[in-house]
């Protein structure tokens, strides 16, 4: 299970393993936060007093990708786009901001330990500050980033101690859930799940670690909802994200070949689980936990 990408914002089409490209673009410096919702014509009243008295600013903030979005429906609009700055559905807008800034985080690009102001970060996706201050708050909420007062949001810095609690727990909820499943689920349900683990190992092949990470979430989420536990899986969930955010000080990424291996066992553990091979099945799910 491992995390790469780059920041992009996702329509609400889009596919987990869609490729994710970037383009470094520096953020330019802004006065104010009221200053910047004033100039793309949506201030609010909130933004005319809130922001101002929030402080939030860019003094400390480092470059960040420009993201780019890709939708297969049209964008409603009610004024015009400027070329150079992507549009997000307002439709979803706060959701797609969150997937976007989930898959920063894996990639690396909102680095541990670092403050963001959500104005600016709404410049680059070319909308106001409110929908992403709203999924910087969800992201509070995950343990993702933290307030800062009059600032914005920091990102949380993690250790490798807390990666492998993370994992611990994922294999305590998992590996009974996926032993039990080896002896009742046929073999044509399990059949279903190949075309994640398929997609998995096709991210994997192109190295892209935030379309992996996806890709992977998706096919372990489908492998447990076999339980038909919602609140399993929604716990798994949210351990699945977690663990893929990144660490400070802790070892390289892995790579192109690490994530080949990992997406291979996936393929592997289908065999075994569709030929109800259950020592195969106990071997391979252990050592899939085990090497994370």
């Amino acid at each position: 299970m491992e995390q790469a990408g780059s920041l992009s914002a996702r329509g609400s089409t889009g596919s987990a393993a869609s490729d994710i490209r970037t383009a470094s673009v520096r953020v330019p410096a802004q006065a104010r936060a009221a200053d910047v919702e004033r100039e793309r014509g949506v201030a609010s009243d909130e933004s005319r007093s809130a922001a101002g008295a929030r402080g939030e600013h860019t003094h400390s903030e480092p470059p960040i990708p420009h993201p780019r979005v890709e939708s297969a429906r049209s964008v409603e609009t009610t004024r015009p786009v400027e070329t150079a700055r992507p549009v997000v559905q307002r439709a979803s807008v706060r959701g797609q901001i969150l997937d976007a800034l989930r898959t920063a985080l894996v990639a690396g690009e909102l680095a541990p330990g670092q403050v963001y102001s959500a104005p600016v970060l709404g410049e680059r996706f070319g909308v106001s500050a409110t929908p992403v201050r709203e999924a910087m708050q969800q992201l509070a909420l995950e343990g993702a980033v933290e307030v800062v007062p009059n600032r914005g949001f920091r990102v949380v810095r993690r250790g490798t101690r807390e990666l492998a609690e993370l994992a611990e727990i994922r294999a305590l909820l998992e590996v009974p859930v996926v032993l039990r499943l080896a002896r009742t689920v046929p073999a044509a349900r399990w059949a279903e799940l190949r075309p994640l683990a398929e997609a998995a190992a096709r991210a994997a092949s192109a190295g892209c670690r935030a379309t992996y990470a996806e890709c992977d979430r998706a096919f372990h989420h489908a492998m447990l909802a076999l339980a038909g536990n919602d609140q399993l899986v929604q716990i798994a969930d949210d351990l699945h994200r977690r663990a893929q955010w990144p660490l400070v000080g802790g070892p390289v990424p892995r790579g192109r070949a690490d994530l080949m291996a990992d997406a291979a066992e996936h393929l592997a553990l289908l065999d075994a689980l569709t030929a109800q091979d259950l020592p195969a099945v106990q071997s391979l799910v252990r050592e899939h936990f085990a090497d994370h």
